[in-house]
C-alpha cells in the first residue's frame, strides 16, 4: 500500500469528535479507524493493545542499549467542519494554477494561500469543498504507519525500541485522557501534528475553555415594560465589553485570543462558548478577569439578570517541561542535520495531546505533516512533503 491510498483511506473514515458527549471516545466511529489501524499493525506482526478508552499502544522491539522514543498522532477531525463522506481530490503535477474544489463554487488559489506558490510539480490532495480533508491528523497518522512498515522489516539492532499511540478526542482537548505511560514506554516521544516539516514546535498555547450562560426573564412583549429581561441582548451587551481586537483574525505569533465558537439564545436563556489561548499563562489569567469584568459591568447594566461563568483549564505550554528536559529537542536536531534538512522553531498556536504527555512524565515536542489550512474546506496535503515526514520519523530511531 503507497502512502497516498492509505491516506485516502483514512480520511475515508468519519471520525469527528463530539465536545458534547461524556463517553470516552467522544464518538463510537473513532473506533473504526482505530480497530483499522489495530489490524494493520497486527498484520505487520506489530504488539498492539486497543484499551477501552480508544487508546492504540503499539511497541516495536529494538536495540535495548537505548531508551525507547515514541511518536503520537490522533485520529479524531475537528467539529468545525463536516468529516463523514470525504471525496478527496489528487492533483498531479501541480502547475500553480487555481484548483477547484468539486462543485462547491469553492476555489484553493495560490492568491490567497501563499503556501502554494512554493508546490509546483507536487502532488496536492484537497477536499472537493464540502467537507473538511481530515489531514490533521491522518496526515500523522498515515506517516507514522508508512515509517513502520520500514522499520519493522529493518534489523532489530539497527534500530530504537520504538513505541506508538494513536490517540481519540485530541481535538475537543481530551486526547490526552486516560494516557499510560507505562504502557507507551517512551522517554520522550513526537506528536506528528502540525504542518509545513521544516517546523519544529516545543511552545503551545496554554488553553482554556469558558462557558457563559445568561439567564433573563420572559413576560408577553405587550406588558414587558421594566420587567423583561431579554437574556439575548444581556448577552449581546457582555460579548460588546471584552477586548475586540483580543480575537483570532487579529492576532500572530505569541499573542493570545479569545475565540468564540458557539452561541445559541432566547428570550430567557442564551449561552456563549469561548476557547482562551496564550502562550503566557499570566496573560490568560488576565484573560479570565477580563470576562469577570464584563459580567460585573453587564450586570449593572442589567441588575435583574443572572450570569454564570464557568472556566476549565485544558492544556499547559510544553516549554515548561522540555526547557528541563532538553534531549528530545538535542535529538530532532540532530535528526534533521543528519538528513540535511533546514528547521525553525515555531511556537504552535494551538495545542497538541503531546503538550499534556510532557506533564505527564514523556516530553513531546510536534513535528508537521505536510497538510495545511486544518479544520476546514480548503484544507489540502502534499505527498512529497508527507514523504520526506516518513523519512523523519524513521531517523528518530535510527541508532
Amino acid at each position: 500500500m503507497t502512502l497516498l491510498d492509505r491516506f485516502i483511506n483514512y480520511v475515508k473514515i468519519d471520525t469527528k469528535s463530539n465536545e458534547d458527549s461524556e463517553s470516552t471516545p467522544s464518538s463510537k466511529n473513532q473506533f473504526d479507524l482505530l480497530n483499522l489501524l489495530k489490524k494493520e499493525l497486527t498484520e505487520m506482526g506489530v504488539s498492539n493493545e486497543l484499551d477501552e478508552y480508544g487508546r492504540l499502544y503499539a511497541y516495536i522491539p529494538g536495540n535495548e542499549k537505548y531508551d525507547a522514543i515514541g511518536v503520537c498522532a490522533h485520529v479524531d477531525t475537528a467539529s468545525e467542519c463536516s468529516g463523514k463522506d470525504v471525496k478527496p481530490q489528487v492533483i498531479k503535477n501541480y502547475d500553480l494554477s487555481d484548483i477547484k474544489l468539486g462543485n462547491s463554487g469553492l476555489i484553493l488559489s495560490p492568491k490567497e494561500y501563499k503556501k502554494l506558490n512554493e508546490l509546483k510539480g507536487k502532488t496536492i490532495i484537497t477536499t472537493d469543498g464540502s467537507t473538511l480533508l481530515g489531514g490533521d491528523d491522518k496526515a500523522g497518522v498515515a506517516i507514522i504507519m508508512d515509517a513502520i512498515v520500514a522499520l519493522v522489516k529493518s534489523s532489530k539492532d539497527s534500530h530504537r525500541p520504538v513505541s506508538i499511540l494513536f490517540t481519540p478526542d485530541e481535538e475537543i482537548g481530551r486526547g490526552a485522557e486516560h494516557f499510560n505511560k507505562d504502557k507507551f514506554k517512551a522517554k520522550f516521544a513526537y506528536t506528528i501534528d502540525g504542518d509545513d516539516p521544516k517546523y519544529i514546535s516545543i511552545e503551545n498555547f496554554n488553553a482554556k475553555s469558558l462557558s457563559v450562560e445568561v439567564v433573563g426573564k420572559s413576560i408577553h412583549p405587550g406588558d414587558a415594560k421594566d420587567v423583561m429581561i431579554n437574556a439575548i441582548l444581556v448577552l449581546n451587551h457582555f460579548v460588546s465589553l471584552l477586548p475586540k481586537d483580543m480575537v483570532p483574525s487579529k492576532t500572530s505569533g505569541r499573542e493570545g485570543f479569545n475565540h468564540i465558537v458557539y452561541i445559541n439564545g432566547e428570550v430567557e436563556k442564551a449561552n456563549a462558548q469561548y476557547i482562551l489561548r496564550n502562550h503566557d499563562k499570566d496573560i490568560l489569567e488576565k484573560q479570565v478577569r477580563d470576562f469577570e469584568k464584563a459580567k460585573e459591568l453587564t450586570l449593572k447594566e442589567y441588575p435583574g439578570a443572572i450570569i454564570n461563568l464557568k472556566v476549565k483549564d485544558q492544556y499547559r505550554n510544553m516549554i515548561e517541561i522540555i526547557k528541563d528536559n532538553p534531549e528530545c529537542k538535542k535529538h530532532i536536531e540532530k535528526v534533521y542535520n543528519k538528513l540535511g534538512l533546514y528547521f525553525e522553531y515555531d511556537p504552535i498556536r494551538g495545542g497538541t495531546d503531546g503538550a499534556t504527555f510532557s506533564f505527564k512524565g514523556v516530553p513531546c515536542p510536534n513535528l508537521g505533516t505536510g497538510s495545511y489550512n486544518h479544520h476546514g474546506r480548503y484544507e489540502y496535503a502534499v505527498l512529497e512533503e508527507m514523504e520526506l515526514l516518513v523519512k523523519i520519523v524513521k531517523t528518530i530511531f535510527e541508532i
